[in-house]
């Protein structure tokens, strides 16, 4: 392999990894909080221990969150230093603001909340997870406000052979940065009630802690419900955008070819890298109403694009469709469990499958992430800078050493990381000895 694609490799090993962490912490941190508040205003001891329990499992996953976050950023000046000498003055910005206003902010808050259960008041108290909640949420729009120069790049002018800020009031608005918000935390909310209920019916199938695991799958499946509508509705405007700003990755998420009206979807495609194998059962002009809310909209085909121009087709297709399959699964399960949950005891075979559950919204986000990297090359900042003009000019055998080492020692840690969570979940509430992280 050149150095290209293996610098990729490892920037997408670290950040897949990376990203098994990150939407817990979104998710869970406005959960606990929530928990929190209820506690105040209802006085039921039963919300704090359950503050307490998942808290708990939020430290871990946080802790391994920072860790695994930390050499995403160091990438950038050691695979993807040419990308970071040309844009460095936008993209570079955004990350410090993130690191010293958002990451910072969080950590102190998290200490707070984690050594002032006795030092501070219910009100107090609350009040720091929701600082929590706050910061973890800032420092993802920050990153996303990032990621959104590069899928939609706006607010520089290019001078001196690189791209300088000269509006930074439109890098912050971003509408593409904005809708990656809208989508990712609502995904992150949805992960963290799955998560919640997956390991609540796992104590429920075994009658320990009944109360208390009762009103964390009620918590859970209603925020999962809610989440999966909202992110799903959500999506389909973030499709909309990009039929205006990266209509190359529209066409490859539906590996659509030939640009037309009343642009029909296929319920049968085999996707190819020059034209479809095989498409049949079509919906027309249904692609046209996704992409502009018109079934006789004008959608374009890949075959519009030069071909060096083209996204990986079948990557971006395959992507998309698992993102959705597991979308509509996700709105199925919650919905069921929504409507049995008073008498979720009586459905055993159901609380057996929600822990296999648990794993799914991560595979989805994964899979979300790969349609919006994958869908914008050949481009690292859209239609602005080549990913192949990006890379830093260094050896394949040293960024080769590095990924594997790099994934040796993540598996190592997730796997730690991961047992620890296990334990702590399986153990349940009643021992609140505040753990060290």
């Amino acid at each position: 392999m050149d150095v290209l694609m293996l610098s990729r490799l490892q920037f997408a090993a670290a950040t897949m990894f990376h990203f098994i962490f990150v939407p817990l912490t979104l998710g869970l941190s406005i959960l606990i909080a929530c928990m929190e508040t209820a506690y105040v205003r209802t006085g039921n001891e039963v919300y704090r221990k359950m503050a307490k329990f998942w808290g708990k499992l939020f430290l871990v996953n946080f802790a391994l969150g920072v860790v695994t976050g930390i050499t995403l950023e160091f990438q950038f000046g050691t695979n993807w230093s040419r990308y970071s000498m040309y844009v460095g003055d936008i993209f570079g910005s955004l990350l410090a603001i993130e690191a010293t206003a958002a990451f910072f902010l969080e950590s102190t808050f998290i200490g707070v909340w984690h050594f002032g259960w006795d030092k501070l008041s219910p009100k107090a108290h609350a009040t720091v997870a929701w600082m929590v909640a706050g910061a973890s949420n800032l420092s993802a729009i920050w990153i996303l406000i990032a990621n959104g120069f590069m899928q939609n790049p706006v607010g520089y002018v290019l001078r001196n052979g690189r791209a300088e800020l000269t509006d930074f009031w439109a890098v912050i608005t971003n509408k593409y940065a904005w809708l990656e918000f809208f989508h990712v935390v609502p995904a992150s909310l949805l992960l963290a009630g799955f998560f919640i209920v997956g390991i609540s019916a796992w104590h429920l199938l075994r009658k320990s802690n009944t109360e208390f695991f009762k009103k964390s799958f009620n918590l859970g499946i209603s925020v999962a419900l809610v989440f999966a509508l909202f992110t799903a509705a959500e999506g389909h405007i973030h499709g909309n955008n990009l039929s205006d700003t990266q209509p190359a990755k529209l066409a490859a998420m539906e590996s659509h070819w030939e640009t037309q009206t009343q642009a029909p979807m296929y319920l049968l495609v085999i996707p190819g890298d020059d034209g479809n194998l095989l498409q049949a059962l079509p919906l027309p002009g249904v692609l046209s109403f996704l992409a502009y809310n018109d079934f006789n909209a004008e959608v374009k085909g890949l075959s519009d694009f030069p071909k060096e121009d083209r996204p990986p087709v079948v990557l971006s297709f395959l992507s998309f469709r698992l993102m959705v399959g597991l979308g509509t699964l996700f709105i199925l399960v919650a919905a069921f469990g929504f409507l049995i949950r008073k008498k979720v005891d009586n459905y055993p075979l159901f609380l057996k499958a929600l822990p296999f559950c648990i794993p799914l919204p991560y595979i989805a986000i994964w899979a979300g992430w790969t349609l919006t990297e994958v869908g914008r090359q050949p481009w690292i900042v859209y239609g602005l800078m080549r990913t192949s003009d990006a890379v830093s000019p260094v050896g394949g055998a040293e960024v080769g050493f590095t990924l594997v080492l790099m994934t040796l020692l993540y598996a190592l840690l997730g796997a730690v990381g991961i047992w620890l969570m296990i334990k702590l979940a399986k153990k349940g509430p009643e021992d609140h000895t505040p753990i060290q992280v």
